[in-house]
């Protein structure tokens, strides 16, 4: 009985549009696409020329990026926390319990992910396209260029994952973030601190938008695979 009506109250909370609820909805938004916008190239860029060159290194280097997505994500808060302490070498920012704060530790969480989705992608494409394109005189930013695209479902797909991997990681955020209300609390801070108090109608309420916001994520991305597979069966 008590389930039925946390699950009723929960959604009365979404349907009546309660500012407490969207506002801490909002913040996990904002601070997730900032924190993809940030990290989206550098980590694309990356996985692309470790799948595209050779070096010395190269199987630690692909071995340490895989590795890297075994890596806690409150082990990640702890060291963004140590470095924008008080006393830490990036204290004078003043970023520490701040929406700029979670940014940047959303951004490290979300590198990982990216690097290894794209390295991915980039190593099962056909070696001819970058070949060809190298025989046609592109220039190295061409090249680059072509063969993102030809892997642009790969890399889409690390995007979605990423989104998917900070939008719900609770460690980083509460650590980072320090749950302030209004300002750095997020869906799954939320949930937690609600939880703790035994006020569960929230808590639903929030965790049904995550799975709102998965399902729609991962349904684009298919509808997109989708469209591509029919142009090609048309030419």
């Amino acid at each position: 009985m008590q389930l039925t009506n946390a699950v009723r109250d929960a959604f009365t909370l979404l349907f009546s549009g309660d500012p407490e609820l969207w506002k801490i909805i909002w913040v996990s938004v904002k601070t997730t696409c900032l924190a993809l916008l940030v990290a989206t190239p550098i980590a694309v860029m990356i996985g692309y020329l470790i799948a595209s060159r050779a070096f010395f290194g190269r199987r630690i280097v692909v071995w340490l990026s895989q590795a890297a997505l075994s890596l806690p994500t409150v082990l990640i808060g702890l060291l963004l926390y140590l470095l924008l302490s008080r006393q830490g070498p990036l204290g004078s920012l003043q970023w520490l319990f701040t929406q700029s704060g979670m940014i940047a530790g959303q951004a490290l969480i979300a590198m990982p992910v990216l690097v290894a989705f794209t390295l991915a992608a980039v190593q099962a494409a056909d070696p001819r396209l970058r070949e060809t394109a190298i025989a046609l005189g592109a220039s190295p930013w061409r090249v680059m260029w072509t063969v993102l695209h030809e892997t642009r479902f790969g890399v889409m797909a690390a995007i979605i994952t990423g989104f998917g991997r900070v939008i719900a990681e609770v460690g980083g955020a509460m650590m980072i973030g320090g749950n302030i209300e209004g300002e750095t609390r997020t869906i799954t801070t939320a949930i937690a601190l609600e939880t703790s108090k035994g006020e569960f109608a929230q808590g639903i309420a929030l965790g049904v938008v995550l799975m709102a916001i998965a399902l729609i994520l991962n349904a684009f991305l298919m509808l997109a695979q989708g469209d591509a597979r029919s142009a090609r069966a048309m030419q």
